[in-house]
């Protein structure tokens, strides 16, 4: 009918550090290749992002009809290097960090507020002075707050874990009042607010080695280490189409068998088991939740075939009046890497020039360390290799995933190839 509204579409990004640089790879492809096809801008009526997929979800909020979005999106991380991002407020922090990593010594004393706004943080190992001045200068959030304030965008939700209680909250920023019927999870709660830089900062705050910020009474850091891929969150705010950038590749059984032996060997490497921990502290439960959507989508769609086309309609009208909520189909479309971005890292980390700068020796060098004896696959490095030819090599390979998909892309934007 002329006169229905247009289903709601969520755009759901992932944390991951530096794996963030793929997920800019397909923003840009939906920012500048995908509209020519489509023949019109793409838009997000619902956006939700954790870790690094935070500071996106925020820039894609104030900025996904900009025309040059995805070109100034790539230039941010291709200005990255790794002894830019890991440079310690002081030195005595690196001599002190391993320290810290098992509670011994004194506890540094939390940073103050700062004049851009900045609020009072708990130290990390290092300077994240870059980070703020990214989300600070690249971000427009009056901008933000306009399309939330006019409706144009429905809500924004980003993820941060809250340290005194090692929760998920989601603060969700939307025009409406009252958040929807959120169903009960203790260890995952939802918080309107109005958000700011503060929160996108504290979503992306790796343990130990970024700062946890302040909010409200609280401290926060990195959002992925329970919720890793907001897809519930896009949910629960109404979204009928839910487009998710995974920073995860599945590995094929011949890949797994390839890697078996050699992880085994491995085994007794620290930083080998580090990584292997990462992945599993950075929990990401959107293939659960992808299955569990497809499968309700399937049982409703057999209701249709075997009691009407009203079968769904009356199964919410049971389901509001008991529990007061409703459930509907949605279509969901994924992007995830082709690669494993682990060895995307060693490659690079391999290829990478020398210098004479001292800093960037030790900078290399600590990345060598980091990955030593983990040639197999680097989780840790894929990580924290803030760099631009690991960058370069991300972005590239998440444009042409997002290319090879494009016409699942068409389709779930409303159009045929």
């Amino acid at each position: 009918m002329a006169n229905e509204k247009p289903e709601r579409i969520a755009l759901v990004l992932s944390g991951g550090g530096a794996r963030g640089a793929y997920e800019a790879g397909v923003l840009a492809y939906l920012l500048e290749e995908l509209p020519v096809k489509l023949g019109r801008r793409v838009d997000f009526h619902v956006i939700t992002g954790t870790s690094v997929g935070a500071i996106h979800a925020a820039y894609l909020a104030a900025h996904v009809q900009d025309p040059d979005a995805g070109r100034r999106l790539r230039q941010v991380w291709l200005s990255l290097s790794f002894e830019r991002v890991f440079t310690p407020r002081r030195v005595g922090d690196l001599l002190r960090g391993p320290l810290r990593l098992f509670g011994l010594g004194s506890q540094p004393a939390p940073l103050p507020p700062t004049r851009s706004g900045i609020p009072e943080r708990l130290p990390g190992l290092f300077d994240t002075g870059w980070l703020e001045e990214i989300v600070l200068a690249n971000i427009d959030w009056a901008r933000l707050r306009e399309r939330i304030d006019t409706g144009e965008l429905h809500a924004l939700a980003l993820t941060a874990t809250e340290i005194a209680t090692g929760r998920s909250v989601v603060f969700v920023d939307s025009r409406e009042a009252s958040l929807p019927s959120w169903q009960h999870d203790p260890f995952v709660i939802a918080r309107p607010t109005r958000i700011s830089p503060a929160h996108a900062l504290a979503s992306a705050a790796i343990p130990l080695f970024f700062p946890a910020l302040r909010i409200d009474r609280a401290y926060y850091c990195d959002g992925g280490l329970r919720l890793n891929t907001p897809l519930a969150p896009a949910l629960r705010l109404g979204a009928q189409r839910v487009l998710v950038v995974s920073l995860r590749h599945v590995r094929s059984p011949a890949e797994e068998d390839r890697l078996a032996r050699k992880r085994e060997a491995a085994y007794n490497s620290l930083t080998y088991l580090g990584g292997k921990a990462l992945n599993a502290l950075l929990m990401d439960r959107v293939e659960q939740d992808l299955e569990r959507l497809r499968a309700l989508n399937a049982l409703f769609e057999i209701g249709r075939k075997l009691c009407g086309r009203d079968f769904l309609e009356r199964v919410n009208a049971e389901l509001k009046a008991t529990k007061g909520r409703e459930y509907r189909i949605v279509r969901d479309c994924v992007i995830r890497p082709s690669r494993d971005l682990g060895e995307v890292a060693q490659e690079c980390l391999r290829h990478r020039w020398r210098s004479a700068s001292l800093r960037e020796w030790l900078s290399r060098n600590l990345a060598w360390a980091v990955t030593r004896g983990t040639i197999t696959e680097a989780d840790l490095l894929s990580y924290i290799y803030f760099d631009s030819c690991y960058a370069a090599h991300l972005i590239e390979l998440g444009w042409n995933d997002a290319a090879q998909a494009h016409a699942e892309l068409l389709r779930f934007f409303g159009a045929e190839e």
